[in-house]
């Protein structure tokens, strides 16, 4: 069957093919040189609901395309995103997804990338990068997001307003950073991390906020804590509005008002486009923008109008 004999169907030769490459077997030599189905989607971590998510999504328009998953998920002391893309250079992988990873780092090492692109591997980046790597890149738009979070605390009453991002070099969080028309004072970098939002929201609160913006859900939840830590209500102190919207945040306590990342029409794209790139079509390096919808659940009200002062130890440790 694998050496062409007549009769095989090319759906059970390419099935037989791909359980040769999942499970990690060569291929016979006459065959070494053609592409499994396989496409890599690296993800940067999963303890974000955000991106097993996005996973599920992309598994099924490529399922449906006859192409299967291989995920690499990237962890603090694991396997770095450039072993996973040559390792999947080896597995002669059809394309790449990266949903997340160093090209959203100004500062990171990219020099992999570069390798995809020489190979000539169709590869798709979802969300904000580095603008001079190559690829088609399918991102939600940050600028309409942050301007969404703060329309609607301003439409509260809230007119002290910060924003907790991601680190200095993160594309994404500069974009929302451009968009956001508060001061330097108003805005808090951390780690993407419960224990980040915590910390960042205990700064800009002793500084006065009655409204944060987070760049994540789950640095929102940690705002949460970090409020309450402080002896303070959400919202009825403190309004939060977190970003991505996963499943879970509709049972958190209070429920989260975010911006929603349209991961669905994202995934689908990121597939669409990658999938195009397989079969040998011409794919510009261009940027799809797609528009995030506000959430509006229970993490924000309208400011108190005598809005609780934040204890002084509080402050005395910003």
């Amino acid at each position: 069957m694998l050496n062409g004999r007549p009769g095989i169907s090319e759906a059970t030769r390419t099935a037989v093919l791909t359980a040769l490459d999942v499970l990690g077997y060569e291929r016979p030599t006459k065959l070494r040189g053609e592409r499994a189905r396989l496409v890599g989607l690296v993800l940067p971590e999963l303890q974000n609901p955000i991106f097993p998510a996005f996973a599920e999504v992309v598994a099924g328009a490529l399922a449906k395309r006859g192409f299967t998953p291989v995920l690499c998920t990237r962890t603090a002391d694991g396997v770095a995103e450039s072993d996973y893309v040559d390792m999947l250079l080896e597995q002669q992988v059809s394309g790449v997804i990266f949903a997340g990873g160093n090209y959203a780092q100004a500062d990171a090492d990219h020099e992999h990338y570069r390798r995809l692109l020489d190979r000539g591997l169709p590869a798709i980046l979802v969300n904000a990068g580095i603008d001079d790597l190559g690829f088609p890149r399918v991102s939600a738009d940050d600028a309409v997001a942050t301007e969404q979070a703060y329309n609607h605390l301003v439409s509260l009453g809230h007119d002290r307003i910060g924003l907790i991002l991601g680190p200095p070099d993160h594309m994404p969080s500069s974009r929302k950073r451009q968009a956001f028309p508060g001061a330097d004072d108003m805005v808090e970098r951390t780690i993407f991390s419960m224990e980040g939002g915590h910390a960042a929201a205990a700064r800009l609160i002793s500084r006065g906020v009655t409204g944060l913006i987070c760049a994540s859900d789950v640095l929102a939840l940690g705002a949460v804590r970090g409020a309450r830590r402080l002896g303070l209500n959400v919202p009825g102190d403190v309004s939060l509005v977190g970003y991505d919207d996963s499943a879970v945040m509709t049972c958190t306590d209070p429920p989260l008002t975010t911006v929603r990342q349209p991961i669905e029409a994202m995934g689908q794209a990121a597939v669409a486009l990658l999938v195009s790139e397989i079969a040998g079509n011409v794919v510009p390096a261009d940027e799809l923008l797609f528009e995030t919808e506000l959430v509006v659940r229970g993490s924000t009200a309208a400011v108190p109008a005598n809005a609780r002062l934040v204890p002084a130890q509080a402050r005395a440790t910003d």
